[in-house]
C-alpha cells in the first residue's frame, strides 16, 4: 500500500498536482481509520488530502481513473491482461530498444508498459510552456502536442506489428489480448493528450465583474476571440471606459483644486502679515490632445484594429480630435463615419466602405505617401500619431523616411503592433525599418496590453 500510494503521488506530481511529503504521510496514517478495500472510501482519502481546488478535483480524478483503473495489469480481468504482465514488459522494453531519435517516444513506451509518469511529465511541460519558448510558427502550441501524437502513433503501429510477429501463429489468444490491451493503453495516452486540466468545471462559474472579464480573456489573442466573447468585453470594456472618462472629466472640472502651492500660498499672505491665510493650489493644465490613428485592417489585423478603433471611439471625449483613418493598399479617412455613428454600425459601415480593399495585399508605403500627400497638415505638436499594424509590407518599398517626417511635425509616434516580438523582422516585416522613427514600439495583441497603453494614453 505504500508503494502504490508513492507511485501514484508521483504520477499526480508529473502531472502538475502540488502534493507533500506530509501530505503522503497523512494519507498512510489516514488508511487505519478506513476500510482499503473500499473504493470510495479509498477514492474520498486521496482526494481530500491531494486536490486543494475544484479545479485540482477534477484533475486529480482523471489521474485517479487512469492509475488505478487504465493502468492496472493486477485484475483478474484478462481484458486487463493480467497473464501477460511479462509479455507486457518484455514488449515494451524492445519497443525502446527499437531506433528512434525522441525522448517522447520512450516515454510512450513506459506509458504502454504501466509507468505513466514520463509521458504525464511531457504533457505537463506542453501545458505550462511559455509562449516565448513555443515553436515560432503560425501553429505555435499546436506543434508539441503533434509530435506526441505522432510518437504514440508510431509507438501504436509498433507495438502491434511486434505482437503479430512474436505471439500471433504460437498462441492467437494471447495476442488478441494483448492487442487489445495496447489499443486501450494508446487510447489511454491520446485522451491525455487532449485533456485540459485547468479547464473550469460547468457548474462552478460565478457572475463576474468586468475586471475580471478583461482579467480572465484579457490575456487571449484577439484574433482567437469568438463571436460570443467579443460581445463580452465590449461590454466590460465599455463600462470600464466609462470609468476612464469619469476620472478625466473630474479632472478637468475641478481646476482649482490639485496639490498645496507652498510658495504661492506665503507670497500671497505676505501682504496680511500671514493673517487670513489664502491657500494657493498648483492649477492642472488641460492635457486635452489630438490623436490621429492609422489601422491597418488587412487579414488578422483588423481584429486588434477594430478593438483600437472600439476604445478610442468611446474615449473621443477624452481628446479634442480624433481621426482615424484604415489600410489595406491606400489609405481611407473614416473619421466622419466614427463622429457620426454608433460603433457597431461605423464598423459595419466600415467594412463596407467601397475603397477599401481587403483582397490587396497590403502596402505600407502607398499608405504612408498617401497621407504625406493629402493629410500631412493634421500633425502638429499636439498631435500623437497612432499606428496599429504588423508592419508586413509584401516587400514593397516601407517608405520608412516618409514616417520620420511625419514623426517631426507630430508630439509622439507611437506604433501597436499585434504581431509576436519573436516575429518582428522575419520575412516581409519591415517593423524594424520603422522603429527608429517611432518614439514607441509596443506589443499589442491582447485586451490588457490595449487598455493598459489607453490608461496611460488618457490618464
Amino acid at each position: 500500500m505504500v508503494n502504490l500510494i508513492q507511485q501514484f503521488a508521483s504520477c499526480c506530481r508529473a502531472a502538475g498536482l502540488r502534493i507533500s511529503t506530509a501530505e503522503v504521510l497523512d494519507s498512510l496514517r489516514q488508511m487505519r481509520l478506513i476500510d482499503p478495500t473500499d473504493e470510495p472510501q479509498f477514492r474520498s482519502l486521496l482526494r481530500a488530502n491531494f486536490a486543494k481546488s475544484i479545479r485540482d478535483v477534477r484533475h486529480f480524478d482523471r489521474l485517479y481513473d487512469l492509475f488505478f483503473h487504465e493502468m492496472r495489469t493486477d485484475t483478474a480481468d484478462i481484458r486487463q491482461a493480467a497473464s501477460y504482465t511479462d509479455q507486457i514488459k518484455n514488449t515494451a522494453d524492445v519497443l525502446k530498444m527499437m531506433p528512434h531519435d525522441d525522448p517522447v517516444y520512450d516515454a510512450v513506451a513506459d506509458f504502454l508498459q504501466g509507468n505513466p509518469q514520463a509521458l504525464l511529465r511531457e504533457i505537463r511541460r506542453l501545458q505550462t510552456q511559455e509562449e516565448a519558448a513555443m515553436l515560432r510558427f503560425n501553429l505555435g502550441p499546436l506543434g508539441g502536442r503533434l509530435n506526441v501524437m505522432l510518437q504514440i502513433d508510431k509507438a501504436a503501429r509498433a507495438a502491434q506489428a511486434l505482437v503479430e510477429e512474436h505471439y500471433a501463429k504460437t498462441n492467437p489468444a494471447m495476442a488478441r489480448e494483448l492487442a487489445v490491451h495496447f489499443e486501450e493503453r494508446v487510447a489511454a495516452a491520446r485522451s491525455l493528450l487532449v485533456h485540459e486540466p485547468n479547464a473550469e468545471p460547468s457548474g462552478a462559474r460565478k457572475p463576474q465583474t468586468e475586471e475580471q472579464k478583461i482579467k480572465g480573456l484579457g490575456e487571449k489573442s484577439f484574433s482567437s476571440f469568438t463571436r460570443q466573447e467579443i460581445e463580452e468585453m465590449r461590454e466590460a470594456i465599455d463600462k470600464l471606459v466609462r470609468k476612464l472618462k469619469n476620472i478625466v472629466s473630474r479632472r478637468y472640472a475641478v481646476l482649482n483644486r490639485g496639490n498645496l502651492d507652498v510658495k504661492k500660498t506665503l507670497r500671497a499672505a505676505a501682504k496680511y502679515n500671514g493673517v487670513p491665510l489664502d491657500i494657493r493650489y498648483r492649477h492642472r493644465a488641460k492635457r486635452k490632445s489630438r490623436i490621429v490613428t492609422l489601422c491597418d485592417v488587412s487579414g488578422s489585423v483588423w481584429a486588434a484594429a477594430r478593438f483600437m478603433l472600439n476604445l478610442l471611439y468611446a474615449l473621443q471625449d477624452c481628446f479634442d480630435k480624433v481621426n482615424s483613418f484604415v489600410f489595406v493598399d491606400r489609405l481611407s479617412d473614416v473619421t466622419s463615419i466614427f463622429e457620426a455613428h454608433e460603433i457597431n454600425e461605423a464598423i459595419r459601415l466600415v467594412l463596407e466602405k467601397p475603397d477599401i480593399h481587403y483582397g490587396a495585399s497590403t502596402d505600407y508605403g502607398e499608405t504612408l505617401r498617401h497621407f504625406k500627400r493629402d493629410y500631412m497638415d493634421l500633425l502638429t505638436k499636439k498631435t500623437t500619431l497612432i499606428i496599429v499594424g504588423d508592419g508586413r509590407t509584401n516587400y514593397m518599398n516601407p517608405e520608412d523616411a516618409i514616417l520620420g517626417q511625419m514623426r517631426e511635425r507630430c508630439r509622439r509616434v507611437i506604433w501597436l503592433n499585434p504581431e509576436q516580438e519573436n516575429l518582428w523582422g522575419t520575412g516581409d516585416s519591415e517593423i524594424r525599418s520603422y522603429m527608429p522613427h517611432c518614439h514607441e514600439v509596443r506589443p499589442c495583441r491582447n485586451v490588457n496590453q490595449l487598455f493598459t497603453f489607453i490608461e496611460e494614453l488618457v490618464l
